[in-house]
């Protein structure tokens, strides 16, 4: 089992990769979903990119309130972003680019967070669990 101080990290990364993934889960990897993952790993790197497109989404906004809640710092919310960024890449990779696949695991982590956390690599793993801790302390 996965030890992560504050769960609530993976179940917002969830609804956030929901989100972001939706233009790349409405078709298949070839160009211009290749294209369409791109510019979601973009929206969740640059800050300048993804504030415009969450201000344009009630159900963005929500999450990233959520968000900005459990982190407590601009910082700590620019690094959820950019592990979001990650673990998507991830997901992609893992799912070898078959849309089905990845919507399925998200759907899978709506329902048990830890079993889609024991699915990415060692090194995001690790990035979760410090973000965990990071989050969780900045709150007390």
């Amino acid at each position: 089992m996965i030890a992560l101080k504050n769960p609530r990290v993976v179940s917002i990364s969830l609804a956030l990769l929901l989100l972001a993934a939706n233009p790349v889960l409405a078709q298949g990897l070839d160009q211009a979903s290749a294209e369409a993952l791109a510019q979601a790993l973009r929206l969740l790197q640059e800050p300048a990119l993804r504030n415009p497109a969450i201000a344009k989404d009630p159900q963005a906004r929500a999450i990233d309130q959520q968000i900005r809640s459990m982190a407590g710092s601009e910082q700590l919310v620019q690094e959820f972003y950019g592990l979001a960024a990650e673990i998507m890449t991830e997901l992609t990779q893992n799912s070898g680019g078959d849309v089905k696949k990845m919507s399925e695991a998200l759907e899978r982590g709506k329902a048990d967070p830890a079993a889609f956390a024991a699915m990415l690599s060692p090194r995001t793993l690790e990035r979760l669990r410090e973000l965990s801790v990071k989050m969780s302390d900045q709150r007390r």
